[in-house]
């Protein structure tokens, strides 16, 4: 049979994930890799019993169907062999004379990972349908999810005179006029700073010194410290003439690095004439949940991955990437009151300036105003290490390689039947794009797209306003 006619089989189980093993008269040795794997990632079903041949299963059963589920219950219910006791969900199934045993070995939580057997060195994760056995940098960013929301608290031996001045000055500045009533603003800049809770006895924490510390002295205790953002005129690096157009590699601190890449996105971000009660709104949802999603991306950043946390603008979505899982599957953020930052004092420090709503409001203010704009949802995905936000320009599929998880995934354009419909629906999306950007987006020179947006102008559908570089398009 087939994986489709093995599930079918046994369907009254959820297939999130599975592995299986004969085990036809003990449980094999890899078996416990994959519990390493699947306690360490998604979560997934074993099963043993079954003969893979390639794509095809067999049925063999297990000779002794009672000991073989009592030895293996057993070893993950005591730490002799594992590092945590693994609780799972057994079933047993009879196809004519042959049993066969289905375990799920169930995702732990991030402050229970990374977990292993015998020693660290056997901690394993799940890479699509195989075990691999984690790298060192990986069981350390395991450690750095353990310790969530407690490293930024972590202090230095650093003091105030490692801090920047002028962006202490800067931020004060911003936290008088959003709150000019506040007790703070009469303080110190020693006292602010402890109310911040970034200073205790004349130390520094690494909030403290990530929102505002000087370069030399981030870069001496976090090396690999950069936070980049590009602009790729093209949907990726293969189809972009260049690999970017403009780049902002920053070692700058966050509270400088934050307003450097704001003031591009708020550029890239097309912001409609309005009125609301009487005053023009320049501070639409969709650009609300784009500086949301900022914030979000520098309160969950793990700053001690040696991976660089990144926002890519491409010319049909917006990529925000964060080394560092969240805390939780994202499912459960949106479907409760759930708030827990990787950074809760750099959260804090952005929250003062009324930057940033709670992590699960937060991810909803970013689903909600990207909506009302674009009728698109931004699409969250990620695995242990990392998550990804992604804000379509237009309509994007995405594949799922994990089905309860925040999911691996990838991104294709999901292209309508002909030209001049794909053309119309980014002009309506994006009427910032000139037709070169619209070439690139639909496989066309800039003749064809001329002739295609000849054609739009003629049936009363588009209109150009302004020049061929500057301007932009009007839907009619």
């Amino acid at each position: 049979m087939n994986k489709e006619e093995l599930i079918k089989k046994l369907k009254d189980i959820e297939w999130e994930d599975f592995e299986v093993k004969e085990a036809k008269s003990e449980i094999p040795k890899n078996s416990w890799e994959t519990v390493s794997a699947f306690s360490n990632t998604a979560g997934g079903w074993l099963v043993f019993g079954i003969k893979k041949n390639n794509k095809k299963y067999e049925i063999i059963g297990v000779n002794n169907p009672e000991k073989i589920e009592q030895d293996f219950l057993s070893t993950l219910s005591n730490k002799t062999k594992f590092n945590k006791i693994i609780f799972v969900k057994s079933k047993k199934y009879k196809f004519n004379s042959r049993y066969v045993l289905a375990f799920y070995i169930p995702q732990k939580i991030h402050n229970e990972k990374p977990i292993y057997f015998i020693n660290q060195n056997n901690t394993f994760i799940r890479t699509g349908s195989g075990d691999r056995r984690a790298t060192k940098e990986e069981i350390d960013s395991f450690y750095r999810n353990s310790s969530f929301g407690d490293k930024d608290k972590e202090f230095t031996n650093k003091t105030i005179i490692d801090l920047d001045e002028e962006t202490i000055k800067q931020y004060r500045n911003y936290f008088l006029q959003v709150n000019p009533t506040h007790r703070y603003n009469g303080l110190s800049n020693e006292k602010f700073l402890e109310k911040l809770d970034i200073l205790k006895k004349k130390k520094i924490n690494f909030a403290g010194l990530l929102v505002f510390g000087k370069e030399d002295t981030i870069s001496e205790l976090i090396p690999q410290y950069r936070i980049e953002y590009l602009e790729i005129n093209g949907t990726s690096y293969e189809n972009a003439e260049h690999r970017y157009d403009y780049r902002i590699s920053s070692i700058n601190n966050i509270y400088q690095t934050f307003f450097l890449i704001y003031e591009r996105l708020i550029k890239k971000v097309e912001i409609p004439f309005s009125i609301k009660q009487g005053v023009r709104d320049d501070d639409p949802p969709h650009l609300q949940a784009i500086r949301e999603a900022l914030v979000n991306f520098i309160i969950h950043t793990d700053y001690f991955s040696k991976s660089n946390p990144r926002i890519r603008m491409f010319n049909n979505r917006f990529e925000f990437y964060n080394p560092g899982a969240l805390p939780k599957n994202i499912k459960f953020i949106l479907k409760g009151d759930f708030s827990l930052p990787r950074n809760p004092i750099i959260a804090k420090i952005f929250r003062l300036l009324k930057f940033s709503d709670n992590i699960g409001s937060g991810f909803h203010k970013m689903i909600s105003g990207w909506y009302s704009k674009y009728k698109l949802k931004p699409i969250i995905d990620g695995d242990f290490d990392y998550y990804k936000i992604t804000f379509p320009l237009v309509k994007i599929k995405i594949t799922d390689t994990k089905t309860d998880s925040i999911a691996d995934t990838k991104t294709v354009i999901k292209k309508p039947k002909n030209k001049e419909t794909e053309i119309f629906n980014l002009i309506k999306n994006s009427p910032q794009l000139t037709l070169d950007e619209l070439g690139n987006l639909v496989g066309l020179t800039q003749r064809g797209v001329r002739y295609h947006t000849d054609n739009l102008k003629k049936k009363g559908k588009i209109k150009r306003i302004g020049s061929r570089k500057k301007g932009r398009w009007k839907i009619k």
